[in-house]
């Protein structure tokens, strides 16, 4: 199965750290989120920890044990604080 490519989006500080906005990667399986963050920083090691990172899928938010199908929406942020 040769899968179709994620559609990656990313915001603010991680936008400014991976020098990107918007790029597609491929995919060819389900993968879970946390497995998928791993392959994030190992392109963008900048990233690290990963573990502060939040993703939504298909602009739901999503937890590490959620399933990134291909063809998938992945948008990648920090979380926000206020106060």
């Amino acid at each position: 199965m040769n899968g179709m490519p994620l559609k990656v989006l990313y915001f603010a500080r991680v936008a400014e750290l991976t020098g990107v906005r918007e790029e597609t990667w491929p995919l060819a399986e389900p993968l879970s989120c946390q497995a998928w963050l791993q392959a994030l920083v190992q392109r963008y090691p900048q990233l690290e920890p990963a573990r502060r990172l939040k993703i939504a899928v298909n602009q739901q938010y999503a937890q590490a044990q959620t399933l990134i199908q291909p063809g998938d929406e992945v948008a990648v942020f920090e979380p926000v604080t206020g106060g």
